[in-house]
């Protein structure tokens, strides 16, 4: 990838690459001492593009029709901020879904670094009391679920 490759264009290359799941051009997104931090889960931390390249290629494979759909994205002189949802069909027939926010920082026209958060999409479950209960210690109340087709909104003012 060319060193004066701005931020922005980086970005375009990296959704554009895992859309048509172009290992190389996905790869060379990345700087070869790249490194990866997910402060989530620490020990899914990474260095190096080699990693990136098995990572994607077990996804490629496993998700043939796996697709970035981009939700919002900032850019700066330095590196760029992107939501977005990986979705496609595993080989077993499951579907994927998975939420992400990766914050890139960019040198070289390359991404040096990133933090990535990123989490399937869990439909169903605890409702957002009943988390904020657990996170505190507590045992959520009866009741305290969502089904599939229900949102927790923030009462209005």
């Amino acid at each position: 990838m060319d060193k004066t490759r701005t931020p922005t264009q980086v970005l375009d290359r990296l959704v554009a690459a895992v859309n048509a799941h172009d290992l190389d051009g996905l790869v060379g997104c990345f700087a070869e001492t790249y490194a990866l931090t997910d402060p989530v889960h620490p020990a899914r931390s990474f260095t190096g593009a080699a990693q990136v390249r098995k990572n994607w290629n077990t996804v490629f494979n496993a998700v043939p029709d796996v697709r970035l759909d981009v939700e919002g994205k900032a850019v700066t002189d330095a590196g760029f901020w992107l939501e977005g949802t990986q979705v496609g069909t595993r080989w077993d027939g499951r579907r994927l879904e998975t939420r992400m926010v990766f914050i890139a920082v960019i040198a070289d026209g390359r991404i040096s670094s990133a933090h990535m958060y990123a989490a399937p999409v869990e439909p169903g479950g605890p409702d957002i009391d009943a988390v904020f209960a657990a996170m505190a210690g507590h045992a959520p109340s009866v009741g305290n679920t969502v089904d599939e087709t229900s949102t927790h909104r923030a009462s209005q003012p």
